[in-house]
Protein backbone atom coordinates (compact mmCIF):
# COMPACT_ATOMS: atom_id res chain seq x y z
CA UNK A 1 0.00 0.00 0.00
CA UNK A 2 1.32 3.42 -0.93
CA UNK A 3 -0.26 6.84 -0.66
CA UNK A 4 -0.03 9.71 -3.25
CA UNK A 5 -0.13 13.43 -3.05
CA UNK A 6 0.66 15.71 -5.41
CA UNK A 7 1.66 19.31 -5.64
CA UNK A 8 2.71 21.99 -7.08
CA UNK A 9 0.43 22.93 -10.10
CA UNK A 10 -0.84 26.67 -10.81
CA UNK A 11 -1.19 28.51 -13.52
CA UNK A 12 1.95 29.89 -15.89
CA UNK A 13 2.17 31.89 -18.70
CA UNK A 14 3.10 29.41 -22.15
CA UNK A 15 7.05 29.29 -22.30
CA UNK A 16 6.88 29.01 -18.38
CA UNK A 17 8.36 26.55 -16.09
CA UNK A 18 6.66 24.59 -13.27
CA UNK A 19 7.77 21.92 -11.07
CA UNK A 20 5.39 19.20 -10.03
CA UNK A 21 6.16 16.73 -6.93
CA UNK A 22 4.57 13.88 -5.59
CA UNK A 23 5.07 12.86 -1.81
CA UNK A 24 4.79 8.90 -0.95
CA UNK A 25 3.92 7.25 2.34
CA UNK A 26 3.72 3.81 2.87
CA UNK A 27 6.26 1.74 0.96
CA UNK A 28 9.42 2.81 0.07
CA UNK A 29 10.34 3.77 -3.70
CA UNK A 30 11.84 0.59 -4.45
CA UNK A 31 8.92 -1.43 -4.58
CA UNK A 32 7.19 0.72 -6.98
CA UNK A 33 7.40 2.42 -10.60
CA UNK A 34 6.52 5.63 -10.58
CA UNK A 35 4.56 7.54 -13.89
CA UNK A 36 3.25 11.05 -14.24
CA UNK A 37 -0.60 11.17 -16.30
CA UNK A 38 -2.39 13.70 -16.84
CA UNK A 39 -6.09 14.33 -17.97
CA UNK A 40 -7.77 17.23 -19.91
CA UNK A 41 -11.16 18.04 -19.50
CA UNK A 42 -13.46 15.60 -20.99
CA UNK A 43 -10.57 13.26 -22.09
CA UNK A 44 -8.70 10.30 -20.83
CA UNK A 45 -5.93 10.00 -18.69
CA UNK A 46 -2.93 10.02 -21.02
CA UNK A 47 0.30 8.88 -19.90
CA UNK A 48 2.97 11.40 -19.45
CA UNK A 49 6.32 10.46 -18.12
CA UNK A 50 7.58 7.02 -15.89
CA UNK A 51 10.51 5.89 -13.74
CA UNK A 52 11.35 2.48 -13.06
CA UNK A 53 11.58 0.83 -9.41
CA UNK A 54 15.05 1.38 -9.54
CA UNK A 55 15.05 4.72 -10.01
CA UNK A 56 17.53 4.21 -13.29
CA UNK A 57 15.32 4.60 -16.10
CA UNK A 58 13.00 6.70 -17.58
CA UNK A 59 10.16 7.11 -20.25
CA UNK A 60 8.37 10.49 -21.61
CA UNK A 61 5.67 10.96 -24.24
CA UNK A 62 6.42 12.58 -27.67
CA UNK A 63 4.79 15.37 -26.58
CA UNK A 64 6.51 16.50 -23.61
CA UNK A 65 9.94 14.60 -24.34
CA UNK A 66 12.74 17.41 -24.28
CA UNK A 67 10.52 19.43 -22.08
CA UNK A 68 9.79 17.23 -19.29
CA UNK A 69 11.89 15.68 -16.89
CA UNK A 70 10.91 13.06 -14.03
CA UNK A 71 12.99 12.58 -11.38
CA UNK A 72 13.08 10.73 -7.78
CA UNK A 73 14.75 11.87 -4.31
CA UNK A 74 14.50 9.16 -2.12
CA UNK A 75 16.04 11.59 0.98
CA UNK A 76 12.74 13.37 0.43
CA UNK A 77 10.37 10.90 -0.74
CA UNK A 78 8.63 12.29 -3.80
CA UNK A 79 8.77 11.59 -7.16
CA UNK A 80 9.07 14.96 -9.29
CA UNK A 81 7.88 16.36 -12.93
CA UNK A 82 10.00 19.24 -14.15
CA UNK A 83 7.97 21.21 -16.84
CA UNK A 84 9.79 23.18 -18.93
CA UNK A 85 8.94 25.49 -21.87
CA UNK A 86 4.76 25.10 -21.49
CA UNK A 87 2.32 25.37 -23.91
CA UNK A 88 -1.72 25.76 -23.47
CA UNK A 89 -1.94 22.30 -24.78
CA UNK A 90 -0.23 20.85 -21.26
CA UNK A 91 -2.95 22.27 -19.38
CA UNK A 92 -4.67 19.37 -17.73
CA UNK A 93 -5.14 17.80 -14.13
CA UNK A 94 -1.69 15.72 -13.59
CA UNK A 95 -1.81 12.66 -11.30
CA UNK A 96 1.02 11.06 -9.44
CA UNK A 97 0.96 7.05 -10.09
CA UNK A 98 2.37 3.99 -8.43
CA UNK A 99 2.95 0.55 -9.97
CA UNK A 100 4.14 -2.48 -8.04
CA UNK A 101 7.28 -3.43 -9.99
CA UNK A 102 6.42 -7.70 -9.60
CA UNK A 103 9.68 -8.30 -10.85
CA UNK A 104 9.94 -5.80 -12.99
CA UNK A 105 12.84 -3.57 -11.46
CA UNK A 106 14.32 -1.88 -14.52
CA UNK A 107 11.24 -1.19 -16.56
CA UNK A 108 9.16 2.22 -16.87
CA UNK A 109 5.47 1.60 -17.69
CA UNK A 110 3.50 3.73 -19.41
CA UNK A 111 0.33 2.17 -17.93
CA UNK A 112 -1.21 -0.73 -15.22
CA UNK A 113 -0.67 1.67 -12.19
CA UNK A 114 -2.37 0.35 -9.39
CA UNK A 115 -2.02 3.43 -6.83
CA UNK A 116 -3.65 7.37 -7.76
CA UNK A 117 -3.01 10.56 -6.40
CA UNK A 118 -6.05 13.33 -6.43
CA UNK A 119 -4.28 15.01 -9.06
CA UNK A 120 -3.14 18.98 -9.34
CA UNK A 121 -4.18 21.73 -11.57
CA UNK A 122 -1.84 22.64 -14.09
CA UNK A 123 -2.85 25.89 -16.43
CA UNK A 124 -0.80 27.34 -19.09
CA UNK A 125 -2.26 30.71 -20.56
CA UNK A 126 -1.35 31.90 -23.83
Amino acid sequence: QVQLAESGGGLVQAGGSLRLSCAASGRTFSAYAMGWLRQPPGKERDFVAAISSSGTYTLYADSVKGRFTISEDNAKNTVDLQMNSLKPEDTAVYYCAARYYGGDYYTPFKGGYDYWGQGTQVTVSS
